[in-house]
């Protein structure tokens, strides 16, 4: 039963009058609803339940006075979407509808949160927290719970793209001070693109695997009010399915891409999460920290992870990249590569060569040190030739693309170990790598840690050179 029943009863008089209104939605505007003289006394019985002290988010000003606010009430609640339905005759349960307005009139205002749409193919039931993250696969029923009046659901002409990510995978997080609107958010200047934003915890999914994650889009949500879906925002595929009578029906569904993980590698998979976002969360906390040297890991860290992301977001499939990003990729990589393993002392001469050690003394076996040697030589050497404005020549397209997946396997595979290797008190891992590079007696201090990582908090499949040994 209602606190209110006054302003549950003036609610379900407005209900009632709505069957008068015109049977078109377009007519009913918010500007001949709010000229009713009973859209006053439904303002009036809100201001009555829900004071502007207690419930600010619901008024705004008007001629210098503050009242009930015309877009909250109508927009934001949902009545207005109940009053265009049964305007059209539709059979909306009006009791239900009441109760979820008074809800929202006299309940907390939701604190506005961040949905990373992934293009993941994660199981039913995925909800793994990474500090204020929740990675979280949501089922139909969770859905509708977020959209304002959830009732409405199936007789909204919108209802159907709470269908399309109904099992995707989210990553969200509260995000306080965000607006929350119908606009685009993608391309908005509000702040850092969402990869880069969000970077923390998107970086340890993709050092679980080596299938490509991006972020396909972003919304805002506001639970019980806002979710600015957009359908086209949401990549589809057309799939065809046979009704009882053998009958092939053509649907649109969510398209996944390639990152799977099966229901028998959930908790494998949050075990390697937790690990890893703890050991990035105790080098971030460093980015404030009054000490130089915590500051600059912070630093190396942000930037490799940023410039990964980036080249991700730009990688449709490993074989197939945009001709003219191909080159620009070598850079993102590079570069990522550069802030975890250039030391301050350094002389310039010899960068080159030291990313080729270093890089190469964080694997186990000869075998691989020389290959990783080979291919972090032949990115500088394309990384040279696409900076001072020539092509690179004699490889073919499916060469090029080739030598950029082997890259980015690598460089995603170098700032997982770096992060399992780089203790809280030093900002620089050079001076261990370059040990082990000319010493094999130093070289425990690289593989005890590196083996008893991908032993106990293994990710997707461990790497050749760990099951080798």
């Amino acid at each position: 039963m209602s606190t209110h029943p006054s302003l549950r009863e003036t609610v379900l008089s407005w209900l009632e009058h709505a069957r008068t209104l015109p049977p078109t939605p377009q007519t009913i505007t918010d500007v001949a609803l709010a000229a009713l003289p009973q859209w006053d006394t439904l303002e009036d019985a809100v201001a009555t339940a829900a004071s502007r002290d207690e419930h600010p988010d619901l008024y705004g000003k008007v001629k210098g006075d503050w009242v009930p606010s015309f877009s909250a009430l109508l927009g934001e609640s949902g009545l207005g979407e109940a009053t265009r339905l049964i305007a059209q005759g539709a059979d909306v349960p009006l009791a239900e509808v009441a109760d979820s307005f008074v809800a929202f009139c006299t309940g907390l205002a939701p604190v506005p949160e961040r949905w990373l749409l992934l293009n993941a193919d994660l199981p039913r039931g995925t909800r793994i927290q990474l500090g204020q993250y929740t990675l979280q696969t949501f089922t139909l029923d969770e859905l509708r719970q977020t959209v304002p009046m959830p009732v409405l659901h199936g007789l909204q002409p919108r209802s159907l793209s709470l269908d399309l990510i109904t099992g995707a995978p989210f990553l969200h997080v509260p995000e306080p001070g965000r607006k929350v609107t119908r606009r685009p958010t993608w391309f908005d200047f509000t702040g850092p693109r969402a990869e880069a934003q969000h970077w923390q915890a998107l970086l340890p999914l993709i050092l679980w695997d080596s299938e490509l994650l991006r972020v396909d889009s972003a919304f805002t949500v506001a639970r019980g009010r806002r979710f600015d879906l957009n359908p086209k925002d949401v990549p589809t595929i057309i799939d065809i399915y046979e009704d009882s009578y053998g009958r092939g029906e053509e649907v649109e569904v969510r398209k996944p891409g390639n990152f799977y993980v099966p229901a028998t590698d959930l908790t494998a998979l949050s075990n390697f999460c937790t690990a890893i976002y703890s050991k990035i969360d105790a080098i971030m906390a460093g980015k404030t920290h009054p000490r130089r040297i915590l500051n600059r890991r912070a630093r190396r860290l942000e930037r490799a992870a940023r410039h990964l992301l980036a080249a991700y977001q730009h990688t449709y499939t490993d074989d197939t990249v945009w001709e003219v990003e191909a080159d620009e990729l070598h850079l993102d990589y590079v570069i990522a590569l550069e802030a975890l393993l250039i030391s301050p002392n350094d002389e310039r001469g010899g960068i080159t060569h030291n990313i080729r050690s270093r890089a190469s003394a964080l694997f186990l076996t000869p075998e691989r040190r020389k290959t990783v040697g080979e291919i972090v030589q032949r990115a500088y050497a394309a990384r040279s030739t696409y900076v001072h404005g020539d092509v690179i020549k004699n490889q073919t397209e499916e060469e090029k693309l080739e030598e950029l997946r082997a890259l980015r396997l690598l460089t995603r595979q170098i700032i997982l170990r770096w992060l399992i290797l780089t203790p809280s008190n030093t900002d620089d891992l050079a001076p261990l790598l370059d040990d082990a590079a000319q010493c094999t007696s130093c070289r425990d201090r690289i593989d005890l840690p590196l083996r008893d990582f991908f032993t106990t908090t293994p990710p997707s499949s461990r790497p050749s050179d760990i099951t080798a040994t």
